[in-house]
């Protein structure tokens, strides 16, 4: 027999996620934390199993928390996004471009699009939405976002249409006095004694898990995660903390302002390919003007955005 999930089960397991206590997700739930204790002994009992670990004070997800908070964020975000566009309908400001980009907080490139964008559609907007899970192409596929910039290859990337812009290098990055700062290239095996700090999309334990950027047969000895914030991965690196992976164009601003040194990954380049992708089908005339501008500014040459 299948348990029975509704609405108000997803707000618990979101808000209790988040909080790290019951008590903090009573309040932000607005009820009172008895209550919402029995809720969730309920959802658990109905599913057959626990949901959360504890942890000190805290409510940790375990294993079967998190794959059923992947389906709760998807389900809110998805009803979350519904709404602002009836309120966008209801307003009569349809006109808009919903855009993210995947796994990135390097934006310099961003603001001459919009400039020749607006310049052609004054009457269109651009919004730019965070996807959880950094999972654009189901994001695109459930008509929350109508544009993403994407690299990272996905199992349902066959049901969108996608544009090839530009090839984009990974490097080492690690301070100046690093042992490897003066090498030609770093090897796979080179990672085994370092300790690699990554945005926290590469952690192993999410379901699913995103592979890490790395060659093929590396073995790090150490892997920590941090919020997907460029500046504070850089400053981590930069204060002897570990090393970490980004690509050359997010990477190279921050080399010398920083004291780091951008080291390649092995004798050929460790590459990846970006691309625009849409839903399929026809584009209204703003949605083809906003992949056109995207397409004319990072469409050529390699590294392209820096």
């Amino acid at each position: 027999m299948k348990a029975e999930v509704d609405l108000r089960d997803l707000e618990l397991l979101s808000a209790t996620a988040d909080a790290g206590t019951l008590t903090a997700a009573a309040e932000r739930l607005y009820v009172s934390q008895p209550a919402l204790s029995q809720r969730l002994t309920r959802l658990e009992d109905r599913l057959g199993m626990p949901l959360f670990d504890r942890r000190g004070r805290r409510l940790v997800p375990n294993a079967a928390g998190r794959r059923m908070l992947v389906a709760a964020r998807r389900v809110l975000g998805e009803l979350e996004s519904a709404a602002r566009d009836l309120d966008e309908m209801r307003e009569g400001r349809e006109r808009y471009v919903r855009f993210t980009a995947q796994c990135s907080t390097t934006y310099q490139w961003l603001p001459p699009v919009l400039r020749a964008f607006r310049a052609r559609h004054p009457d269109a907007e651009v919004r730019i939405e965070q996807v959880a899970d950094d999972a654009p192409v189901p994001a695109l596929l459930a008509d929350r976002v109508d544009v993403a910039l994407v690299t990272k290859p996905d199992r349902e990337a066959d049901r969108v249409s996608l544009t090839r812009l530009f090839e984009d290098e990974m490097v080492a990055v690690v301070p100046a006095g690093h042992p490897w700062a003066g090498r030609d290239h770093v090897a796979a095996e080179d990672l085994a004694d370092a300790r690699l700090l990554l945005y926290d999309v590469y952690d192993q334990s999410r379901i699913p898990s995103v592979p890490l950027p790395l060659p093929h047969g590396s073995r790090p000895a150490r892997v920590t995660t941090v919020p997907v914030l460029t500046d504070v991965l850089v400053e981590l690196v930069a204060g002897g903390q570990g090393v970490t992976v980004l690509p050359h164009w997010v990477a190279a601003p921050y080399a010398a302002p920083r004291g780091l040194a951008l080291v390649p990954f092995g004798p050929e380049p460790l590459t990846r390919t970006w691309y625009v992708a849409t839903r399929r089908g026809p584009r209204t005339p703003h949605l083809a003007a906003f992949v056109a501008e995207l397409t004319a500014a990072l469409g050529t040459g390699s590294d392209r955005p820096a």
